[in-house]
């Protein structure tokens, strides 16, 4: 078994590091669809002996970021001067908006190593963060370098909790989720009568989908179907959190009181015509991650488009849970 700490510098072990990035990356994914425009980040902070000190997590835009709610959990615990690594999910910004830059609230501790999960993907801001930081004297370490076993898990987790942000930031767009289900004949039909075809945990997985998107995609078909509520039901959702419900309709054939409905439950809804041009404004609304949850045709007319980045399928199955794979568009894959 590994040492608590390496001979390199006082450094903690690969394993330490590991278990403490994994435990950033499920705090930062609990707040998923919680903190647009801003991306979810997780830290951890380490004792010399590779003790957990504090954890948090980036909540909401316009409240603290990960590493000064860390930090503040430490000075109110006594234990500030106990800090010796920052293990933090993306770079920390080193720019103060309606926060104080992080770079500067570590530097306030005596941390002197910090591992960063990914790079701040916005080409106005890359690399700051941890130049300085290291020209402060920190020493700087990087999850991709991490020799462990479970780093490269752990890099693809970090890099698809950031990706809809590094699309965000890089193109003004949305992340664009699309969920399918089909059944063992292949249809994505459901039996008469019924709403749904698939297993608890698909309709579990459904739920988590709905929650971590800012917006909401559908056809007139669907809703015309089904009359879909589009929320969030097997899990506890956001407090006062309002999604976009976009509805394509080139027919004019939704009823007023369908968007009533919606906008009584807390949706913001608009009826378009254009996929497109629905993801440019969404975008400007500083939406995050869209979810495409539609009928046949506009699920395949989107996956035969250029717009999508992941296309979550689930199939049913007779005698077993529902295979679910998740695929990505060649261009939009998180790398």
């Amino acid at each position: 078994m590994d040492s608590p700490e390496s001979s390199h510098g006082g450094q903690l072990s690969s394993s330490v590091i590991a278990a403490a990035f994994g435990y950033a990356v499920e705090l930062a994914g609990q707040w998923q669809g919680a903190t647009a425009p801003n991306p979810p980040v997780g830290c951890v902070l380490l004792d010399a002996s590779g003790k957990t000190l504090a954890a948090a997590a980036h909540q909401r835009a316009g409240e603290p970021h990960a590493e000064a709610l860390a930090i503040a959990l430490c000075r109110a615990n006594d234990t500030l001067h106990r800090i010796h690594t920052v293990v933090v999910t993306l770079e920390p910004c080193n720019h103060a908006g309606r926060t104080p830059a992080c770079t500067g609230v570590i530097l306030e501790t005596p941390a002197r190593h910090v591992w960063i999960g990914a790079s701040d993907p916005n080409p106005l801001v890359a690399g700051r963060g941890g130049d300085y930081l290291a020209h402060a004297g920190r020493s700087l370490h990087a999850l991709v370098d991490l020799d462990d076993p479970a780093a490269p898990q752990l890099a693809a987790a970090v890099t698809r909790l950031i990706a809809p942000f590094a699309k965000h930031v890089t193109t003004g767009k949305p992340w664009v989720t699309i969920k399918q289900a089909i059944d063992r004949h292949g249809s994505m039909i459901p039996p008469a009568g019924q709403k749904t075809f698939t297993s608890d945990a698909s309709l579990d997985l459904a739920h988590r989908l709905r929650k971590r998107a800012d917006a909401i995609i559908t056809g007139s078909g669907t809703i015309m179907a089904d009359a879909p509520h589009f929320t969030v039901r097997r899990l506890p959702d956001f407090p006062g959190k309002r999604r976009h419900l976009v509805i394509l309709d080139r027919r004019g054939r939704v009823p007023a009181s369908y968007v009533e409905a919606a906008q009584a439950r807390g949706f913001l809804v608009s009826i378009e015509t254009d996929p497109a041009n629905v993801l440019t404004r969404l975008g400007q609304a500083g939406c995050l991650e869209v979810l495409v949850e539609a009928g046949t045709e506009l699920t395949q007319s989107i996956l035969a488009s250029p717009l999508w980045d992941e296309h979550v399928m689930i199939r049913q199955r007779l005698a077993a849970d529902d295979d679910i794979t998740v695929r990505y568009r060649a261009n939009s894959e998180p790398h």
